[in-house]
């Protein structure tokens, strides 16, 4: 199962109930586009098929968004 967590315009926000062992993080797609991010603090992990300036676009969303996410990520993991 991969709960979405946010939408903004044409990006779905994300993560996957298999990631419990990792750092709180989201995945983030648009069409054939996907990228990854931890969020404490915001980074990017990866980034398959965004441009440097979409890339940096997606990373704001995530940072004014992080505390929300961060909350939907400890409920979803029960942590």
């Amino acid at each position: 199962m991969s709960p979405t967590v946010h939408r903004d315009g044409p990006y779905r926000f994300y993560f996957f109930s298999s990631d419990r062992n990792e750092p709180a993080h989201v995945h983030v797609d648009r069409d054939e586009c996907s990228a990854k991010f931890w969020l404490n603090p915001v980074s990017l992990v990866y980034n398959l098929g965004y441009s440097e300036f979409e890339a940096r676009l997606i990373q704001r969303i995530v940072e004014e968004n992080r505390v929300r996410f961060v909350a939907a990520w400890n409920r979803h993991f029960r942590t």
